[in-house]
């Protein structure tokens, strides 16, 4: 129960680190601070970094819950509250983790392109060209790496695994593998129409906005799914931490040059 507590803990400080790292990220991305605000800046932040420290909370909370139930978790961090030897673990798991994750990040660039010739781009008549620069991209990763994992993988993606797993069950009393797959999808699916509000943001929705976002989003919602299911919560953090570091640091930063 200690190793429990200290764990929604370490975990509910990491998520705070990726609430405060994204703001300037999610500033730029707004066009910037709105001239007329109906409270101060500063005053409006603590509220939206309470506001959102109190639903990961929940999330965690409830997450840890659900997979202990499927068998789902950290075992990086819980053995190294338990007093257990990690460092080989993670040795085994960062090069599969980060390796994955630039393989996500480059299939997102490939598709991206097909798309933007197919005419689907978030750059249009309609759209207004925002590219924040690469240390706000650098903190952004942060909330990617952590908080959208701990949202997407350690709390929905368990729920559904679970949910299946209350359908069917393997004879050993384990989730079965079509149901964890099922689960993957259905929340790399839910992780791309997620992105759709910040996408409005840049351009109109259309049907093809849509497929884009489920697609490019989808292709690391599948990706880290499967390392949470087979190496662990850790595995998925650090592979979209990497995705997003090639994405929002590196390919701005190429772009330029």
């Amino acid at each position: 129960m200690k190793t429990r507590w200290k764990l929604f803990i370490i975990l509910l400080i990491l998520s705070l680190i990726g609430i405060i790292t994204v703001i300037p990220y999610s500033l730029t991305l707004q066009g910037g601070i709105p001239a007329e605000l109906p409270v101060p800046l500063h005053i409006l932040l603590i509220v939206q970094i309470i506001q959102n420290a109190v639903l990961f909370a929940v999330l965690i909370g409830l997450g840890l819950f659900i997979a202990k139930k499927i068998g789902f978790g950290l075992p990086i961090l819980e053995g190294w509250l338990e007093g257990n030897e990690v460092r080989s673990y993670l040795k085994s798991i960062l090069g599969i983790s980060i390796g994955l994750g630039v393989a996500a990040a480059i299939l997102i660039i490939v598709f991206d392109n097909i798309f933007s010739l197919m005419g689907v781009t978030l750059i249009g008549a309609t759209a207004t060209q925002i590219n924040p620069p690469a240390w706000q991209g650098f903190l952004a990763s942060f909330y990617g790496g952590i908080n959208e994992e701990i949202m997407m993988r350690l709390f929905l993606m368990s729920l559904f695994v679970w949910i299946f797993y209350k359908i069917k069950k393997t004879a050993q009393g384990k989730p079965t593998s079509i149901g964890v797959w099922l689960a993957i999808i259905i929340t790399a699916v839910l992780f791309g129409i997620g992105h759709l509000p910040i996408t409005s943001a840049i351009t109109a929705i259309t049907p093809g906005i849509i497929l884009r976002a489920i697609v490019l989003n989808g292709i690391g919602g599948i990706i880290f799914g499967w390392l949470y299911w087979k190496k662990g919560l850790e595995s998925a953090m650090i592979s979209h931490f990497s995705t997003d570091i090639v994405l929002h640091v590196i390919l701005p930063i190429i772009v330029l040059i």
